[in-house]
């Protein structure tokens, strides 16, 4: 059974998670490309955070940063290694999706990266129907990135 916890940075399987999620992202982007926010930069009103369970273990976690009133960016989205390359990547994004169409969010753009370590990324982000983009927000161009958007239907 899934549930969504929003918030729970606190859960020490979330922080761990988080923790890693940082350490690798950090490590496989060079010096200032590297986008990742901290457990501090998460808990910033602009963002709403989930972490998801499946039958009361952690699978994942993903978050929302609001941009402009109809336009919101996912950040920190990971995957629990006991849930990797299961296809748990696609409910998390489809549960953030949930998420943003209960926010009157029209369009969700991300930001990933480049190098050879983000491909499993880009192809769970096409997959769910993300297409290339300009860079948007505050990011510039910048070979080591990449960005993404899809623009989705509130019911």
């Amino acid at each position: 059974m899934l549930k969504s916890i929003e918030g729970n940075f606190d859960d020490l399987e979330v922080h761990k998670l988080l923790t890693k999620h940082f350490i690798e992202l950090r490590a496989a982007s060079p010096e200032g490309s590297a986008h990742v926010l901290d457990i501090r930069g998460l808990k910033v009103p602009s963002i709403k955070f989930w972490s998801l369970y499946n039958n009361d273990q952690l699978m994942g976690c993903g978050a929302l940063k609001f941009l402009e009133k109809e336009h919101g960016e996912f950040k920190s989205i990971r995957i629990h290694d006991n849930f990797r390359k299961k296809g748990h990547g696609v409910t998390v994004i489809n549960h953030l999706i949930s998420e943003a169409k209960k926010l009157d969010i029209k369009r969700l753009s991300i930001e990933t990266g480049a190098g050879e370590f983000f491909i499993p990324a880009r192809k769970l982000f096409k997959s769910c129907g993300f297409e290339p983009c300009e860079p948007f927000a505050h990011y510039k161009e910048d070979v080591n990135s990449v960005y993404l958007t899809k623009f989705i239907a509130t019911d």
